[in-house]
């Protein structure tokens, strides 16, 4: 992996963990999930004014990740609206690897690795731990746990669609473009259908935070796509989910929120698994 891919994605996994944190600040969740796509949505604009069109074998990739987006931002809000976000973003984020190794070898027939099989274990009691953590804290958080992994299923799936589809795009910009712009109007869109008017006043006095949320998850996902199209998949994807780190120290610091021993060593062991799993 080159420093430059290194640099990006890295930067990435803190800006991810950034918008995610806004997301979760912002009180009504509905309100933050459509200003954060609607942000996305303004930063694609420029990319396909300046960047070739995907190519036509990429549309249906980029449809389906489109799709898939729209549940996973529905699951996200879900999941900060019930539970922390030192609890839920790891689990979201731990589960996307996890399911992907598992679906390998039960669908696929692989043999897993030495490293992919001590990367499941860690994953594995790292996440365990997180979810016991909040069962005997708060009896509402089995709720939480639920929607966060339910989060890292539609992860697992879009990034392995994206994964396929920017490389078959010939156009990173292009496709990023498309996928911001498509993403970004799906959701917000069908929740104004909802709440109509009362859905602009609520987000009036959060609104710049919220685009800038935006803004900040377009500028991740960019960085992410253009670093799967100059290294390797399983490389980017460990390197990215350093964000787990960074989300739960955000949880701990800014909203308060209890990081004993539990969720240190479920963090630690979710983020060790996850580069065991693709690094060893």
């Amino acid at each position: 992996m080159g420093v430059d891919v290194l640099i990006a994605t890295l930067v990435a996994a803190c800006l991810h963990a950034a918008w995610n944190a806004i997301a979760h600040w912002i009180p009504d969740k509905t309100v933050s999930i459509s200003l954060v796509n609607i942000g996305g949505a303004l930063c694609g604009i420029p990319m396909l004014l300046l960047a070739p069109a995907p190519d036509r074998q990429s549309w249906i990739l980029l449809g389906v990740s489109a799709v898939l987006h729209v549940f996973y931002n529905g699951l996200l809000v879900t999941s900060y609206r019930l539970g922390d976000l030192s609890q839920t973003y790891p689990l979201a984020r731990g589960t996307s690897p996890l399911v992907v190794t598992l679906l390998a070898v039960l669908v696929l027939g692989e043999t897993p690795t030495a490293g992919q099989l001590g990367g499941v274990l860690l994953i594995s009691a790292g996440l365990g731990c997180l979810v016991f953590w909040g069962r005997r804290t708060d009896p509402a958080r089995p709720a939480a746990v639920g929607a966060a992994i339910a989060t890292g299923l539609m992860i697992a799936a879009y990034t392995t669609v994206d994964g396929v589809g920017v490389r078959h795009a010939h156009s990173t910009l292009g496709y990023i473009g498309w996928l911001m712009l498509l993403e970004g109007i799906a959701l917000p869109a069908y929740l104004f259908a909802r709440r109509g008017r009362k859905l602009v006043l609520e987000a009036r006095p959060v609104w710049r935070i919220g685009l800038t949320g935006g803004a900040l998850s377009a500028a991740a996902y960019g960085l992410v796509l253009w670093a799967q199209t100059r290294g390797a998949l399983a490389d980017v994807a460990a390197l990215r989910e350093s964000s787990i780190i960074v989300g739960a120290l955000i949880g701990a610091v800014y909203f308060k929120e209890g990081f004993g021993p539990a969720r240190v060593i479920a963090t630690c062991a979710v983020t060790a698994g996850i580069a065991t799993m693709y690094l060893v």
